[in-house]
């Protein structure tokens, strides 16, 4: 109850664990495992974590399986395993844990330890999805960001997405004055998380509050969806809830038009009524609103107060998709793999489950890597990259092989630092991470990792210029070509590829310049050397006489004097 409280005593929670761990409790212990190994509270200890998890999994643990498997995954505190960690996370998912069913689900999707299988890559994602779905509410839930940490390196303060706390202090300056916008503001910040914020909804209804006093409809909106959704802070109302969202709709606001419509065609507090529903969902809709376009997709769907259209369904699907919605992948993921109204696609079907999947509450681990990592936790960060990185989570993925590659944690020894670092970012450029591609023929190129082979570079290099336009690879590319490293030497295409190079992007321009000035001066000096000056000596012996270079010399001299003569010093 003290973990899962509103603003929890963590470290009070993890004195209580220890004790019912003793005592054997199981949850106590799953819990505490896995505190362990990723240092939630308490001390990192993967040597204890692995302890745990070992007395779990015999005892028939799902999850004390799924860490177990993890361990022999990653190869951490034991020998690395592909075939154990795989029996570890097929009976952890026969069990039901959701880390485990995502860890498979990634291996059969891009054939990691096991043949690959579209199938059971889908049936695996979509158990997931289907958890998730069940648990996204009104508010979508926490809203999740994902940070790339060699973005933030190469971009300090404009990659992270957080607020910085000077900004967030300034806009509750301004609500405390009165500022409407920044009391709305907040309370949508607080209402959903992220950027920093912690979800905090008695926060976010006190701004909402403050701003449906002043008569913003859309703090009416949000208050009304608050009611209708109950929490701690807000006790589920329909009269209240309706109350608010009539106010919002009656002055144009898709929130609360969208509101209504869920309240007509539920029947909450009102007679249910599709043809209303239908028509506010269009209103909201029409204005750009992701929930109206999300429910008048379902209404389609389910021919709901409308001829069945799965055409529409469709297109209302795609529409709130475009704006990030979890239920409008799901549904579209639904129809994809069903093949209904669709022509059925496994890859597609599995994409849009996996994407559903990595947005339930064990996303927020991202969150809190970044956190540790910006606070200098180093390990934790990376065991918990390392952990997502197993359930697929491509920017987990990366983030583990950029720490690797700057040599952040001293756990391993510096070649198999690369190599864990050469597998983390194959892994990520096999799910379209264009640096991540380039990283890989930087191993390739540099022998980190891996053996020297330029040709595996170049390979590499060739892919991320033609499938993801990176400006890096075709510079690589055109130094390859200049030196002749794993393709035939072309001074014509090592341009072409410089040009490419700096058309792509702005940054490349400079680089760019100069290697091309190298590049001039190479050509020329090859064409000085491939000129045949015999013939150019016979020419000049035919014009000007055998004594050609005399008179070469005397010209030279004479314009040395002149220059001289013109730049001695005024008497």
């Amino acid at each position: 109850m003290i973990l899962n409280s509103t603003k929890p005593d963590k470290r009070r929670g993890y004195e209580l664990l220890e004790e019912a761990a003793k005592l054997g409790h199981p949850r106590a212990r799953e819990t505490l495992g896995y505190a362990k190994l990723i240092g939630d509270v308490v001390s990192q200890n993967i040597t204890a974590a692995y302890e745990l998890f070992k007395g779990l999994a015999a005892e028939g643990s799902p999850k004390g399986q799924m860490g177990l498997g993890f361990l022999y995954a990653s190869g951490i505190s034991v020998n690395s395993s592909q075939a154990k960690a795989l029996v570890y996370y097929t009976f952890a998912a026969l069990g039901g844990n959701p880390y485990a069913e995502m860890a498979l689900g990634y291996r059969y999707w891009a054939g990691i330890g096991i043949t690959s299988s579209c199938e059971s890559a889908l049936t695996y994602y979509r158990k997931v999805a289907n958890y998730v779905a069940e648990e996204v509410s009104l508010s979508g839930g926490s809203a999740i960001q994902r940070i790339r940490l060699m973005d933030e390196l190469e971009n300090p303060g404009s990659a992270s997405g957080f607020l910085e706390n000077d900004l967030i202090q300034y806009y509750q300056f301004l609500a405390e004055k009165g500022d409407v916008q920044a009391q709305v503001g907040l309370g949508q910040l607080h209402y959903q998380g992220g950027r920093g914020v912690e979800q905090d909804h008695q926060r976010a209804m006190n701004y909402f509050m403050q701003a449906a006093d002043a008569g913003n409809a859309n703090a009416m909106a949000f208050l009304g969806k608050m009611h209708l959704e109950g929490s701690s802070v807000a006790k589920q109302n329909n009269e209240t809830a309706l109350k608010y969202f009539k106010k919002a709709a009656e002055m144009g606001n898709p929130v609360g038009q969208s509101g209504l419509g869920l309240m007509y065609l539920y029947g909450k507090g009102v007679e249910k009524d599709y043809s209303k529903a239908f028509k506010y969902f269009s209103q909201a809709a029409e204005q750009g609103w992701v929930d109206g376009q999300l429910q008048l997709g379902n209404m389609y769907f389910s021919g709901m107060g409308v001829r069945r259209d799965y055409k529409m369904a469709v297109k209302y699907f795609n529409l709130a998709s475009q704006s990030g919605h979890v239920l409008a992948f799901y549904n579209l993921a639904q129809m994809h793999a069903t093949g209904m109204g669709l022509i059925r696609s496994c890859h597609t079907a599995t994409e849009l489950f996996k994407n559903v999947a990595e947005r339930g509450r064990w996303g927020e681990m991202l969150m809190e890597a970044h956190t540790d990592y910006r606070d200098g936790r180093i390990s934790e960060a990376l065991i918990k990259y390392m952990l997502l990185a197993e359930m697929g989570y491509e920017v987990a993925q990366s983030n583990a092989a950029f720490i690797l590659d700057r040599g952040e944690v001293d756990q391993f020894s510096e070649n198999e630092t690369y190599g864990r670092a050469f597998l983390y970012w194959g892994r990520a450029a096999a799910q379209g991470y264009s640096i991540a591609r380039v990283k890989l023929g930087d191993y390739h190129y540099y022998g980190q990792g891996t053996g020297v082979d330029y040709e595996a570079a170049a390979s590499h290099y060739r892919l991320a210029s033609e499938q993801q336009h990176n400006a890096q690879a075709m510079f690589n590319l055109g130094y390859m070509h200049e030196q002749g490293l794993g393709m035939k030497q072309d001074i014509h295409l090592a341009k072409r590829f410089y040009d490419m190079a700096a058309e792509t992007s702005t940054d490349a321009q400079v680089p760019v310049a100069i290697a091309l000035a190298k590049l001039a001066v190479l050509f020329g000096i090859k064409y000085v050397q491939e000129y045949n000056w015999n013939d150019f000596q016979l020419s000049l012996d035919g014009v000007l006489g055998p004594d050609w270079d005399l008179y070469l010399m005397t010209t030279l001299v004479f314009l040395l004097g002149i220059i001289v003569y013109f730049r001695r010093p005024a008497q």
